[in-house]
């Protein structure tokens, strides 16, 4: 039995693209509840897939089912190309992990999950509403928020270069078992520390790109104003005053990052902090991680927060996986006693234990596990990374958008365009013109 783990980003990648296939006990009695296959997401965490295979074990052994694991990588988009390949096909995986727009996408070949879904709501709390926008559809769930690989982007600083050169005690404002003490975190004062470690030759490590750790960052941005470029209903609405500050904004901040900022990619921002260049990237704890092996000295003074707040309010970038049942399952009730299994909480406790933290459970009553607080260094470095007091409204980029359209002005990275285009000299309107041209082609399309 062999593994391959790819890393979250390209430039951790340290192996070549693969499916790694793991066969879980195979048990074959006379009362055996049959076969399934599953295809999960190939985690970058070392050893984090073998909790999820350990569970799968675990409840195989009980049901006696006989199951067969591949771990997907989503290097090169091959978990991609696996859902696409599949749905066409109308065969493969009974259950499939969907990353973010997935589920939203192929709602029509999917199995409901509300028998799933309703019990653990009950039990665990409500998921937050990103998870609601795109597991949900026409009042159905369709998809089940997986544990293992649902992130959050959000801002992760130098404890050092924000007190020397911004003069913010980032861990007093987000002290370890508590809430965070930060009412004067807002967006001005954000960006009065963007420009005074910028001009200290430390700029905030935040990309322009359309790739999507710049999306997910400019979407959190826009959020914080209430700024929308289309509405729930489908209504265009990039001409609206809340764009127009947003707009403003992020070009007055944009101007702090690196001079390169709109060539990044979603490798730029973990190489920037781990080289000792920036003093906030926004980002999972995956630099953190690395940084931990390669450049602890830069380690040790990292700090996982939450967003500074805008007149919307204070918007997390917040990125969920999704396991799916495919309508076309060969065994959707064996199927759904699994994806049960997984969500309760002392699976999905073992998860982000092996995981180091990374991943983050939907539900409202799970993020408070003891490794947030506990894993370093520095020691508590990602307690308030899993928003344990709901301290800030979990978001992604484009909503509230239908997703259909959503998606293409994620994926088009349409508001990093913006703001790249009005940075460079392109005035407001004519910006606005262009962008509300973009939203009317993805409405044809």
């Amino acid at each position: 039995m062999t593994r391959k783990h790819m890393t979250r980003r390209q430039f951790m990648a340290t192996t070549a693209a693969s499916t790694v296939v793991l066969a879980a006990p195979h048990v074959s009695t006379a009362q055996s509840a049959g076969k399934l296959s599953i295809g999960f997401w190939d985690h970058w965490v070392p050893d984090a897939n073998k909790a999820t295979e350990a569970l799968v074990r675990e409840w195989a052994a009980k049901e006696k089912v006989e199951v067969q694991i591949d771990f997907i990588t989503s290097q090169s988009n091959k978990i991609l190309v696996t859902i696409a390949a599949e749905e066409q096909a109308k065969s493969g995986h009974d259950i499939l992990a969907m990353p973010t727009w997935q589920a939203a996408e192929r709602a029509r070949n999917l199995e409901p999950v509300d028998d799933i879904m309703a019990p653990l709501i009950a039990k665990y709390g409500a998921v937050n509403k990103t998870v609601e926008y795109l597991g949900k559809t026409d009042g159905k769930w369709l998809a089940v928020p997986a544990t293992a690989g649902s992130q959050m982007k959000g801002p992760a600083s130098r404890l050092d270069l924000m007190k020397q050169h911004a003069g913010i005690d980032i861990k007093a404002m987000y002290p370890v078992g508590a809430a965070p003490k930060a009412d004067d975190w807002n967006l001005d004062n954000f960006l009065k520390a963007a420009e005074a470690c910028n001009k200290a030759g430390f700029p905030f490590g935040i990309g322009l790109g359309t790739t999507s750790d710049s999306v997910d960052t400019a979407g959190a941005l826009f959020h914080s104003f209430g700024a929308a470029l289309v509405d729930a209903s489908g209504k265009i609405t990039v001409k609206s005053d809340p764009v127009r500050k947003a707009l403003e904004y992020c070009v007055k901040l944009g101007k702090q990052y690196p001079a390169d900022a709109p060539a990044w990619d979603d490798a730029s921002n973990n190489k920037w902090m781990v080289s000792g260049r920036g003093a906030l990237i926004m980002n999972p704890p995956s630099t953190w991680a690395v940084a931990v092996r390669d450049a602890p000295q830069i380690a040790e003074q990292m700090w996982h927060h939450g967003m500074p707040a805008g007149p919307a309010g204070r918007f997390g970038p917040f990125l969920p996986y999704f396991w799916a049942i495919w309508s076309f399952s060969k065994n959707k009730p064996a199927a759904k006693s699994l994806l049960t299994h997984l969500s309760q909480e002392s699976s999905a406790q073992k998860m982000v234990e092996a995981s180091k933290g990374y991943d983050i459970p939907s539900f409202e009553k799970l993020t408070t596990f003891k490794v947030w607080s506990e894993v370093g260094p520095p020691q508590g470095t990602m307690y308030h990374y899993p928003n344990p007091h709901n301290h800030q409204i979990l978001s992604i980029a484009a909503a509230p958008a239908p997703p259909k359209i959503a998606v293409q002005i994620y994926t088009q990275g349409l508001q990093t365009k913006m703001i790249v285009r009005h940075m460079q000299g392109e005035p407001m309107e004519k910006t606005l013109a262009w962008a509300e041209s973009e939203c009317e082609g993805f409405m044809r399309g």
